[in-house]
C-alpha cells in the first residue's frame, strides 16, 4: 500500500530528489510589494543621478549662457531615467508600506509610529500633557 502511494507521488511530483529545496520555499525580501519594490528603486536612481540632475538643471535654467547650451542641456535631461526624479519618489511606511499617513521624520505610518512610541522605541518623542488635573487621562503624543 506505502508503495503504491510513492509511485503514486512521484508521478504528480517528478524528479523529487533532483529538485533543490529553494523551489518548493516562498521567497521574501524586506520589502512589503511591488509598490515598495518599485518605491526602493526610484530612491535609489535618484541618488544616483541627483548631482548630476542638479548641475545640468541649472545650467538648463539660467539665462546667462546661450541658447544652444541650454539646447544641449534639455537633451542630457531628456536622457535620464523618468524614475530618477524625486518628484516620482512616494512617501511610504518603511515597514508597511503604507502609502497614507507617514510621520515624514520617521519615515513610518501613524499607526506604526503611535506603536513604536507607545513602547518608547522612538527616539526624541515624548508625550504632550494638557489640563493636569492629578491623573494622566488627557495626552497626545509630542514631536
Amino acid at each position: 500500500m506505502a508503495s503504491y502511494l510513492l509511485t503514486g507521488l512521484r508521478t504528480f511530483i517528478p524528479c523529487i530528489a533532483s529538485t533543490p529545496s529553494h523551489t518548493f520555499q516562498q521567497i521574501r525580501n524586506r520589502w512589503q510589494g511591488c509598490r515598495m519594490i518599485r518605491d526602493v528603486k526610484r530612491r535609489r536612481l535618484n541618488a544616483e543621478h541627483y548631482y548630476e540632475r542638479l548641475r545640468i538643471n541649472s545650467l538648463r535654467k539660467t539665462n546667462i549662457i546661450p541658447l544652444e547650451l541650454r539646447d544641449i542641456a534639455d537633451a542630457e535631461i531628456a536622457a535620464f531615467p523618468n524614475s530618477s526624479t524625486s518628484m516620482h519618489i512616494n512617501n511610504r511606511c518603511a515597514i508597511t508600506s503604507r502609502p497614507r499617513g507617514v510621520v515624514i521624520d520617521w519615515r513610518l505610518s501613524r499607526i506604526v509610529w503611535r506603536s513604536l512610541a507607545d513602547y518608547n522605541k522612538l527616539s526624541g518623542v515624548q508625550r504632550a500633557k494638557w489640563g493636569f488635573t492629578g491623573r494622566n487621562t488627557d495626552f497626545q503624543w509630542k514631536i
